[in-house]
């Protein structure tokens, strides 16, 4: 039981990076603390990425919903009741008879 206290201790103190056997003990620290910064720079990364997903989804529906609104203002303008209404003050009417098909004929002489 005192040596695994004398370890504690000594790892409390930090004497493991001060002995003889020190330049393993710091490129074991140094290669640990790169894959950590590298960890903790790719979960920055993907939060970013999927923030800007969300907002990207959030535009996305937003639109789409314009597009469904702009398409039913289209079709009832294009609906004939509508179009009578509006070109009624002109003094435009709807034909009686029905258009005549005109034939034009050229004779090559």
């Amino acid at each position: 039981m005192n040596k695994v206290k004398k370890n504690v201790y000594g790892i409390l103190r930090g004497s493991f990076l001060t002995d003889e056997s020190a330049f393993k003990n710091w490129r074991i620290i140094i290669f640990i603390v790169g894959l950590l910064l590298i960890m903790i720079s790719s979960a920055h990364r993907a939060d970013e990425k999927v923030v800007k997903i969300a907002t990207l989804n959030k535009k996305k529906r937003e639109l789409h919903a314009e597009f469904v609104d702009t398409g039913t203002i289209l079709t009832r303008m294009k609906m004939e009741s509508s179009i009578r209404k509006k070109v009624k003050t002109t003094g435009l009417e709807t034909a009686k008879t029905p258009p005549q098909k005109i034939k034009v004929t050229i004779n090559k002489e």
